[in-house]
């Protein structure tokens, strides 16, 4: 093997380097996808998505060249390793990949604008002692107006950076907010669950147990009581596995107040400020200062 020194730019993604940390960014590649669909020069928006209803999959128009969305879909996509806060509107885009109209060209174009107003900032990872791991949970009950699915999300945070997130339409209907809520913990478990055995692999040692934060006292409730009735027996699964971690001691599922739950950022649209705040939270920055050659 040859090493090849510090990293700076892989896949890309350009690493820079300073005394609190790297700072990750894919400038360069957003810029070159603005280019790309001639769109260098365009007016930038503050957020990528409004806050008004999903889209519909069958209004408008069909787009005259379906496989051209797709490739701008799948390059936004990408553009979420840097750029977590993009994730919800991304989502959004995915789900009309198989027929796209022109309602959903234009939220393409939004967040392409989006990303003109915001092309310097990317993913802050510091240097603080890992030693713990915290996630926060939250879904957006029948969300969709025309199939009444929720949108579930979550951001892992090791240490105070964060390592994973998601934003993705539930599989299924649920049939009451707490049902939605649950699944979305759920499916943040197991993500921390995976990620505590990768660093149990790694040789890293995570002592406390892994504290999920979610906004839904009933879905909180059901996370520490998994007494089966008619209403729930429906989560089953779902219903023994959080509880079966809740009593090992790998997790506790706490409540958070809506207004600092920052996972709504993947669940739904937001009004400038609220979005701009939990951007922040969620260790997107602006680039350091000054650097020198690896710090």
């Amino acid at each position: 093997m040859t090493d090849l020194d510090d990293l700076h730019f892989f896949l890309g993604i350009s690493v820079t380097r300073s005394p609190d940390g790297s700072f990750l960014s894919q400038c360069q590649y957003a810029l070159d996808l603005l280019q790309r669909v001639g769109m260098a020069e365009c007016h930038s928006t503050a957020t990528p998505v409004d806050t008004h209803a999903e889209l519909s999959a069958t209004e408008g128009v069909s787009v005259a060249d379906p496989s051209e969305y797709r490739s701008l879909a799948g390059a936004l996509r990408y553009l979420t390793l840097t750029r977590p806060e993009l994730a919800y509107a991304v989502q959004q885009v995915c789900l009309f990949m198989h027929d796209p109209r022109e309602r959903h060209l234009a939220l393409v174009k939004r967040i392409l604008r989006h990303v003109k107003g915001t092309l310097s900032i990317g993913l802050h990872i510091g240097t603080a002692p890992v030693c713990s791991l915290t996630a926060y949970s939250d879904a957006n009950w029948a969300g969709c107006p025309y199939s009444r699915r929720s949108t579930s999300g979550y951001c892992i945070f090791l240490g105070d950076n964060m390592v994973s997130w998601s934003s993705k339409r539930q599989t299924t209907v649920s049939h009451s907010n707490a049902e939605a809520e649950y699944r979305a913990v759920a499916h943040a478990v197991i993500e921390c669950c995976w990620l505590r055995h990768l660093l149990q692999d790694l040789h890293v040692s995570i002592v406390y147990a892994t504290v999920v934060y979610c906004d839904n006292v009933s879905a909180i409730y059901m996370s520490s009581n998994p007494v089966q009735h008619r209403r729930t027996k429906h989560i089953e699964i779902n219903i023994h596995f959080v509880p079966e971690k809740v009593a090992l001691d790998q997790v506790q599922v706490l409540h958070v107040p809506s207004s600092h739950q920052l996972t709504n950022i993947m669940t739904k649209g937001l009004p400038v400020q609220l979005f701009t705040d939990f951007r922040s939270s969620l260790c997107v920055q602006d680039p350091p200062d000054a650097t020198t050659d690896g710090y």
